[in-house]
């Protein structure tokens, strides 16, 4: 899953949660019954899950791109300085 698929996912799990939320409640709130609003929140649950969990193609439209090897000679990752490390604030007494 790319970068793009997890906000897609988080999305669509954010909204799936909240619309089956919404729809148990005015369910239970219209029957009188308990029961069926925690299975109608808990359907929606499953499907959400179902929905944002595997890895699903649409979620692998925007592959990383790597640097390849040559690329990664050309440009080394810089080192830290000596003096960066060693400034500390000075104890007061």
């Amino acid at each position: 899953m790319d970068w793009q698929g997890q906000k897609l996912a988080e999305q669509l799990m954010q909204i799936l949660l909240l619309a089956f939320a919404v729809v148990a409640f005015t369910t239970g709130y219209f029957t009188a019954s308990f029961q069926l609003m925690i299975l109608t929140y808990f359907g929606g649950v499953v499907l959400t899950t179902l929905v944002t969990v595997p890895n699903w193609p649409f979620y692998n439209r925007h592959p990383l791109k790597w640097l390849d090897s040559s690329e990664v000679e050309k440009h080394p990752k810089p080192q830290p300085s000596a003096n960066s490390t060693s400034k500390k604030k000075p104890v007061k007494k």
